[in-house]
């Protein structure tokens, strides 16, 4: 019995356990299937690096600085989007962006600090 190839139809030709005729039909083929959990898991990276850049861009001095919620988001902070949150044991919370984090402040004021 003559096997096809399921992306492209030609011959396989080779291995009995062979699914592609090469590897070009292969890769084309996984692609496709995984194209949709790939452009969101892309999307939500490409946000985060967006956020980590922002947070970098401001200059620390002893691993801090302070800022306003305007100028974060004049730069086009998404606050819905981090990595992780650090509670302190008073209950302070961090969010981060990798080793960057933030904490609300009061007036609309941001710390950004890094993780050592």
């Amino acid at each position: 019995m003559e096997k096809k190839c399921p992306e492209c139809g030609d011959k396989i030709i080779g291995r009995e356990d062979k699914k592609f005729c090469s590897d070009y039909c292969r890769n084309a083929h996984h692609n496709k299937m995984n194209k949709d959990s790939k452009n969101l898991i892309r999307n939500i990276n490409n946000r985060l690096r967006k956020n980590h850049r922002i947070l970098e861009s401001f200059p620390l001095k002893e691993g801090k600085t302070t800022t306003s919620k305007n100028k974060l988001q004049d730069k086009g902070f998404d606050f819905d989007n981090f990595t992780s949150i650090y509670t302190t044991k008073k209950g302070t919370i961090y969010y981060f962006v990798y080793d960057l984090g933030y904490l609300p402040l009061e007036n609309d004021l941001y710390m950004i600090v890094k993780r050592e």
